[in-house]
């Protein structure tokens, strides 16, 4: 299988600015400058600045979001993100927060999520090419991680039985091996009862045959003793 290569596309465009206080529009659009000029730590300097003098404000939430996006701070980003997602009316806003949402899910493997995210995009600007391309990409990266998983559940499965399988078998072996010792005991038992019936049936042999010659010399020294001599004339 060839290796999908991912890109996926980021809304960094800026919002216009609309703000009452004059020091919050000044550290936007010097951080304006900094971003676009790709010197992501110091405009997200400035739009820290500008966040503490108005930190409700959507614009300076957003553009601060983006640079702490680029900075490599995707959780600080999506918090700021989340926050203005919940205020902000305007489609085309929406449809920028959304889509980087949808940027920060997806780069972190969180495709269902990232996919809701993108469809909301979509559904303040069906136009976005952009947008509709994460979503497809989005979509068939969850489909290979379901795929994935179920081929490692069917692994697993696998790897299971096969244990289940070697436990039996030891069992089984164990059951012999259990039974082999038992008949050995059974037979040695009977050896060595058949040894000492052998030993008995010897030692009484032997006994007998003890009696048998001793009863036999008693009657040969009787036969030979001498007798008594006659009375001489």
């Amino acid at each position: 299988m060839k290796k999908l290569v991912i890109f996926i596309i980021l809304h960094s465009s800026l919002f216009t600015i609309n703000l009452f206080s004059q020091n919050v529009r000044d550290y936007i659009r010097r951080g304006n400058r900094q971003y676009r000029d790709s010197i992501y730590d110091k405009s997200q300097v400035l739009y820290q600045k500008g966040f503490e003098k108005d930190s409700t404000g959507v614009e300076i939430n957003y553009n601060l979001g983006n640079s702490f996006l680029f900075l490599g701070q995707p959780k600080e980003a999506m918090r700021l993100y989340e926050k203005v997602s919940k205020t902000e009316h305007d489609k085309e806003k929406r449809h920028m927060i959304f889509h980087n949402m949808g940027v920060i899910l997806q780069s972190q493997k969180q495709f269902g999520p990232a996919i809701e995210a993108y469809k909301e995009a979509l559904r303040c600007d069906p136009a976005d090419n952009e947008t509709r391309y994460n979503l497809v990409l989005c979509q068939r990266q969850l489909k290979n991680q379901d795929q994935q998983n179920g081929g490692q559940d069917n692994q697993n499965g696998d790897k299971n039985e096969q244990d289940k399988q070697k436990q039996e078998q030891q069992k089984q072996d164990k059951q012999q091996q259990q039974k082999k010792d038992e008949q050995q005991q059974q037979q040695q038992q009977q050896e060595n009862q058949m040894s000492k019936e052998n030993a008995e049936q010897m030692l009484n042999a032997a006994m007998q045959n003890e009696r048998q010659t001793q009863d036999k010399v008693k009657k040969q020294l009787q036969q030979a003793q001498p007798r008594r001599l006659q009375k001489q004339w």
